[in-house]
């Protein structure tokens, strides 16, 4: 294993720290537990919105705190969920009075211990809606979950309803804006190679050199099948299909494609998948709108990539659109 890194027990809080020397601008760390905060926290009036998850997945979630995303993000150790003291604290930090939204991704630590927070919060007399993001199409069930896993959907939500929160959209309404991302998205990644642990300092799973694994989780978890290397477009295709066939989308329906590297796949071979999906979208008649071609959802150092179809639906596109100043995702400032 070549990283940089120093003790494998410190990554965590060693990359908090470097990120907050960073963006100075945008963060500010606590420790003991571990969050982060945007660093005009609380914003007067508006619902505070929070998440989190294991770590080894950045720029998500600790790179979307910002203005017109996140107020507060939890960063639990290496693909372990954040503990509720974390999200106790943090969601208490940066709540102003309108309420705290909780996005969560379906895994099972993760809806265990934000469960346990929100009920920590509303004894404290704060109000709080919590929405799941399970928009992967790839198995019902994993090694981490009961039912689909959460992944692309998760950053497209955290914008959508960070730019609304910025309008002074009350608690309700923005659960309810985010649970319709989580419906109208669906997702599926491949990966060509496995991610390494640092704590581990071996590969977490088995993949041939001369095989891909299609639907794979972004901890390593398995996914529909290995398969034998194909060309892009071939592997591609195999992500497409289950994706438009799900929701299902149709001709005419306005969509986001979002092509996401895993964290060691180059943006050369990311446009090369957006070309084809590109293309395999249009010919279904559907109108790709808006698009995000990068590196935004990790699994530490693997090679590959994941594909998410938004279907476009009442201010979304306008909650998109909106600025964003964060240290993962900026535009329009």
């Amino acid at each position: 294993m070549k990283k940089f890194i120093n003790n494998p027990a410190n990554v965590v809080v060693e990359s908090m720290e470097g990120l907050e020397l960073a963006h100075p601008d945008l963060v500010k760390a606590f420790y003991s537990p571990n969050y982060m905060v945007r660093k005009d926290a609380p914003v007067m009036g508006k619902v505070a919105i929070v998440s989190g998850g294991g770590s080894g997945h950045e720029p998500m979630h600790t790179g979307y705190i910002g203005r017109g995303m996140l107020d507060a993000a939890c960063p639990g150790e290496i693909f372990t969920s954040p503990t509720p003291d974390q999200i106790y604290e943090a969601a208490k930090k940066v709540h102003s009075g309108a309420g705290v939204l909780l996005i969560v991704k379906n895994y099972t630590g993760d809806v265990m211990n934000f469960d346990m927070a929100a009920d920590l919060l509303k004894a404290d007399g704060i109000e709080v809606e919590q929405v799941l993001i399970d928009d992967d199409v790839a198995v019902q069930d994993s090694l981490y979950t009961a039912g689909r896993r959460g992944v692309g959907a998760t950053i497209l939500a955290e914008k959508i309803t960070g730019a609304a929160a910025e309008t002074g959209m009350g608690l309700k309404e923005l659960a309810d804006l985010c649970r319709q991302v989580n419906a109208n998205a669906r997702s599926m990644g491949v990966a060509l190679t496995p991610c390494t642990v640092p704590a581990v300092g071996k590969p977490s799973f088995d993949l041939p050199d001369d095989e891909y694994e299609l639907g794979i989780g972004i901890h390593g978890e398995p996914g529909r099948q290995q398969l034998k290397m194909e060309p892009a477009d071939r592997i591609v295709e195999r992500m497409m299909e289950p994706v438009l066939e799900d929701l299902p989308f149709k001709a005419d329906d306005e969509v986001l494609l979002f092509v996401n590297g895993m964290g060691g796949t180059p943006i050369l071979e990311l446009y090369i998948v957006y070309r084809k999906a590109y293309e395999i979208a249009t010919r279904k008649g559907l109108k790709v709108s808006r698009n995000l071609v990068g590196t935004y959802m990790t699994s530490l150092d693997m090679a590959g990539a994941s594909v998410t179809l938004l279907k476009v639906e009442g201010r979304m596109r306008e909650f998109w659109d909106a600025p964003v100043q964060t240290a993962g995702l900026r535009w329009g400032i």
